[in-house]
């Protein structure tokens, strides 16, 4: 019984991983390009970093929704039904 539980948690941080990875990289992305404008051009505006990557990172959320919809129902079932 202390195994099964075990696995439960090892799978949900998994997938927790898997679906949380896509949006994450966005952010770094958007980060590291901003921050690069950031350096050519010596603009050191705070905000200007973070309103990007947070736009990048609902933007990914949206369109990966679907996707991240059936992983999570999936998940849900394989927990459920066993």
């Amino acid at each position: 019984m202390e195994s099964h539980n075990l696995d439960m948690v090892r799978d949900a941080l998994t997938i927790t991983l898997i679906i949380s990875t896509p949006i994450l990289a966005a952010g770094l992305l958007v980060g590291l390009l901003v921050s690069i404008f950031q350096a050519v051009t010596s603009i050191q505006e705070q905000t200007l970093s973070f309103v990007p990557k947070i736009a990048a990172m609902i933007l990914v959320s949206i369109v990966l929704l679907g996707w991240i919809t059936a992983q999570m129902k999936a998940f849900a079932e394989q927990m459920f039904l066993g």
